[in-house]
């Protein structure tokens, strides 16, 4: 049986370390935490069973493993990224794409959308999952929801709110938060430890997932406290799918920012309406 690949992420965490030489800068590129490209890599090192990285104090150099892997890899991505280009070319001109990430779609845009294709019969929307930079530039989509900080997404996004942390639970699973199982979306530098610190208080995840909308996810199911933002929470709240866990809160350092085509009328429209559910 072949020998299974390590998940894409790994490799774009990998390539963006190599070709800058650090975990900061490719996790400003990337979107990430610095902790998760360091702990992306580390993982594709262990798979590989071969360091690809001289880890110095302040710098990186590349092993000879590395330097064997990166243009290889390059290449892989940089054809990932043509493919991905040539659909999105060859796709139907009068269709509104919306380029976002799937917790987004899930939680906040798939509850209201009926209400806007009522709304804009005219208007057809196709949604396209996206998390790296290069996703959002091979889309060339007409409104996008990055996920990062401001400086990441650039100017002119619109942050959207609310987006404090704050921890939620199915209504069915009884006890107290400390009792609980505690659900940690990996990637993000505001988590549970920051969380638990603010409130005085002491315990660790015991599961992890890499998004906010597989943690809610679980929640929703039962399958402990999960601590995302409010923004993704609102509809799952409000249709009592989960509840709060615990009163305390604490500020998001990356978020979700919306940015659309200003030449696109129908892009104007969608924005502006996903303005309004989040309001």
């Amino acid at each position: 049986m072949a020998k299974s690949l390590p998940p894409l992420t790994w490799f774009r965490s990998f390539e963006a370390a190599a070709r800058t030489l650090s975990f900061t800068a490719a996790a400003e590129e990337i979107g990430l935490t610095q902790s998760a490209v360091s702990q992306q890599v580390k993982s594709l090192e262990l798979r590989l069973g071969a360091s690809l990285f001289v880890r110095h104090p302040r710098s990186l150099a590349l092993t000879d493993s590395g330097r064997k892997l990166l243009p290889e890899v390059g290449k892989a991505l940089e054809a990932l990224a043509v493919a991905a280009g040539q659909v999105d070319t060859n796709a139907s001109g009068d269709v509104l794409t919306v380029a976002t990430s799937v917790s987004i779609a899930q939680w906040v845009i798939a509850p209201h959308l009926p209400a806007f294709a009522h709304q804009h019969p005219d208007i057809r929307v196709r949604l396209l999952s996206a998390i790296w930079p290069d996703d959002f530039n091979a889309s060339q989509a007409d409104v996008q929801v990055r996920f990062g900080s401001q400086k990441q997404v650039g100017q002119g996004a619109v942050r959207l709110m609310p987006d404090r942390l704050v921890p939620f639970k199915s209504p069915a699973l009884l006890g107290d938060i400390l009792d609980l199982p505690l659900i940690e979306a990996v990637g993000t530098s505001g988590g549970w430890g920051r969380w638990l610190e603010s409130q005085g208080l002491q315990s660790q995840p015991t599961v992890f997932v890499d998004t906010f909308g597989m943690a809610l996810q679980l929640a929703a199911h039962g399958g402990g406290v999960a601590l995302v933002s409010e923004l993704l929470a609102k509809h799952a709240l409000d249709t009592g799918l989960v509840e709060r866990a615990h009163n305390g809160s604490i500020d998001s350092n990356e978020g979700y920012f919306l940015s659309a085509n200003s030449s696109n009328p129908a892009a104007g429209l969608f924005h502006d309406w996903l303005l309004d559910q989040v309001g």
